[in-house]
């Protein structure tokens, strides 16, 4: 636990140190965190892209094979949302029973917008919100909730998985030992964060809007 606090608040040198310590433990780790925060709606906080870009980085100038670690990360990306799709779907019969007076006034009143909203853009959802910080751990459990059909989603699971990986780890590994990357690292993990957050908020921003009016 002490070890998933520091690469969380110190990604890079957590890693190296981690890397130094025992390559074995750091591809267990690193498997999990990424399996974790696409697989459990309770880990939305865990890094995601600037993870997997100091990964890059760290495999570019240590014995973390880079090929390796692109196939674990992969699978652990694809066992994540299948593991989120499986207890949404299990729950999302159990919750469609229930009673509840939150349950059914805050939360299954709008399901049918999510089916409409699979119906339409299922495949490239799954696909498209694996780029985005929070959004990624939520849509998969949404899918199973809404009952996407089990090819479908799949199917764009693993492509998502192999474009959201190989993108962000790939990049940190043939850029990482750059100069400028080197000495603009922390600059460049904040970046990362922004970016993949700012369209999220911008949207949230825009719908109040039209809300309000």
């Amino acid at each position: 636990m002490d070890k998933l606090f520091e690469i969380i608040l110190h990604t890079d040198d957590a890693l190296l140190a981690l890397v130094a310590n025992n390559v074995f433990y750091a591809y267990v780790l690193l498997f999990f965190i990424i399996m974790l925060e696409t697989g459990l709606i309770v880990f939305p906080f865990l890094p995601g892209d600037g993870l997997l870009f100091s990964a890059g980085v760290v495999a570019a100038s240590t014995n973390l094979n880079i090929w390796i670690l692109l196939v674990i990360l992969i699978i652990a990306a694809i066992i994540g949302n299948l593991l989120n799709f499986i207890t949404g779907k299990y729950l999302g019969e159990k919750l469609e029973r229930s009673e509840n007076y939150f349950l059914k006034n805050y939360l299954l009143k709008h399901l049918p917008k999510a089916q409409k909203f699979y119906d339409k853009h299922g495949g490239r959802a799954i696909i498209v919100g694996r780029f985005f910080p929070i959004i990624r751990t939520y849509i998969p459990f949404l899918a199973g909730m809404v009952y996407m059909e089990r090819r479908l989603f799949l199917k764009n699971t693993v492509l998502g998985a192999i474009l959201w990986i190989s993108l962000f780890l790939l990049t940190g590994f043939f850029v990482g030992e750059i100069t400028w990357v080197k000495n603009n690292y922390g600059l460049i993990f904040l970046s990362l964060i922004l970016i993949t957050t700012l369209p999220l908020v911008f949207s949230l921003l825009l719908r109040k809007k039209s809300n309000s009016n």
